[in-house]
């Protein structure tokens, strides 16, 4: 929730006393105030304005508070109306009440009632978006888990997002589909300085291709058939925060270039109109695709390509961080199944370690909800794993005779870190290569698990393999 949040008024009435009087208390309070002498009126301001909070008088010429209130909340389900009656009796604020009013206030009224009865709007319509803030706080949290692990590569990335979350530089994410990239941009926006600003998340490959500017930068009331009413575009809805341009390879090249002003200018023109409008955005793009040859092939832009890639983050494939799935599976199973401890055995553990995974993230994360889906509920099995995965036919997990079968994902990496040192013949630098870790972590982690290196050594050499 921003320090600087403004609430927005609107007082309907058709005496200029009221009005004049509703806009000094709001104004005194902080308020950002709009007026409107009749419901038509309110109604036109509607389509280029969104109040937090209105104050509608029941009675106006032509349409009555009443007509006014219930278009409106139509329009703006989440605005607090409140009503001006000089009827106060139970019938009206009943009447009110069932219309969708917060409350209402009978003429004549004091400054310090219509005072009072703002600031009850104001911390209702504060609280709501508190609310919603925290609850978007608590699920980027839950999701910005899965970019953790131990694994070198994601060790780097990690360290980037620590460099860059309180930076504006603009950021270019780049790796294969599935590998988390608008993760990262959410790390980069909601654990830094910007994070109670806006975040925007656009996928450009999805965009109409005719549609893509008035989406971007907005459009006038008119601009186009259809324009019923003035719309801002995305970019001012991320103005102050942070903007993420998914798919950025997928933007025809006219758009490439209206973009590439914007970035050099800071500022946008919504279609149709000849004002334009200044921003202070953070552009963080992503792609799949290799844009330095898409620029030689003449499908990017070069100098776009450049203004984009001022830092560049590359994600691994998650083949590349096979290490990290134990820790992957364990945060998609608390999102999944939050209330059950759920296990797998070691066959479906070793199936998720040896499959190559070509959706990378998100087919681990696909896989788990289905598991839990179909699973027993307790135990995760490879028959309830995916025909991709089963049919890997990965090789059975070579243990100590008499030992018992893993139980729970630290046992499973515990094997998996012997499995890994047998097969590297007790050698340290090559285990830690193998499991996608370096030498510091595979350290931790012998201590964690009070694994006998020097009895990992001599199993190994004893190795047969």
């Amino acid at each position: 929730m921003s320090d600087d949040f403004q609430v927005r008024f609107l007082i309907v009435d058709d005496e200029q006393s009221i009005r004049k009087l509703c806009m000094t208390i709001g104004s005194s309070l902080g308020f950002h105030c709009l007026e409107a002498e009749s419901a038509e009126a309110a109604l036109a301001l509607l389509e280029t304005e969104s109040p937090d909070i209105a104050l509608v008088d029941r009675r106006l010429p032509n349409m009555s508070g009443d007509d006014l209130l219930r278009q409106a909340k139509a329009l703006l389900p989440r605005t607090e109306f409140a009503i001006i009656t000089g009827h106060g009796s139970i019938e009206s604020a009943v009447e009110a009440m069932k219309l969708g009013a917060y409350d209402y206030i009978t003429k004549p009224f004091g400054a310090g009632q219509l005072k009072l009865l703002l600031q009850r709007m104001k911390d209702k319509v504060r609280l709501v978006a508190e609310n919603e803030y925290l609850r978007q706080v608590v699920s980027n949290e839950m999701e910005l888990n899965v970019i953790d692990g131990t694994s070198a590569k994601i060790q780097d990335v990690l360290r980037m997002i620590s460099r860059l979350k309180d930076t504006r530089t603009p950021v270019l994410i780049v790796g294969e589909s599935g590998t988390g990239k608008e993760l990262v941009a959410r790390a980069i926006h909601f654990r830094g300085s910007l994070r109670k600003r806006p975040f925007v998340a656009v996928d450009c490959g999805s965009l109409v291709p005719t549609l893509i500017e008035s989406e971007l930068f907005g459009y006038e009331r008119g601009a186009f058939t259809g324009a019923l009413k003035s719309k801002e575009g995305l970019f001012v809805a991320a103005n102050g925060g942070t903007i993420f341009l998914d798919e950025i390879g997928e933007l025809p090249l006219e758009m490439q270039a209206k973009l590439l002003r914007v970035l050099q200018e800071k500022e946008i023109r919504p279609v149709g109109s000849n004002q334009r409008h200044k921003i202070d955005v953070r552009v963080i793009a992503a792609t799949n695709r290799d844009l330095e040859a898409a620029y030689r092939a003449g499908t990017f832009r070069k100098d776009l390509y450049f203004r984009l890639n001022v830092v560049t983050i590359a994600l691994p494939p998650l083949r590349e961080r096979r290490s990290d799935i134990p820790a992957l599976i364990q945060a998609f199973l608390a999102r999944y199944a939050p209330n059950h401890k759920i296990t797998l055995t070691t066959a479906a553990m070793n199936s998720f370690l040896q499959y190559e995974w070509p959706g990378n993230v998100r087919e681990l994360e696909n896989c788990i909800e289905r598991a839990v889906a179909l699973g027993n509920g307790n135990v995760i099995d490879v028959q309830d794993l995916p025909p991709s995965i089963r049919s890997a036919s990965p090789e059975p997990v070579s243990r100590p005779e008499g030992a018992p079968a893993a139980s729970n994902l630290e046992d499973l990496e515990k094997e998996t870190i012997r499995r890994v040192f047998e097969q590297a013949k007790g050698d340290k630098v090559l285990a830690g290569r193998l499991l996608g870790i370096s030498r510091a972590t595979l350290y931790r982690k012998l201590k964690r698990y009070n694994i006998d290196f020097a009895e990992l050594k001599s199993t190994a050499a004893a190795s047969p393999n």
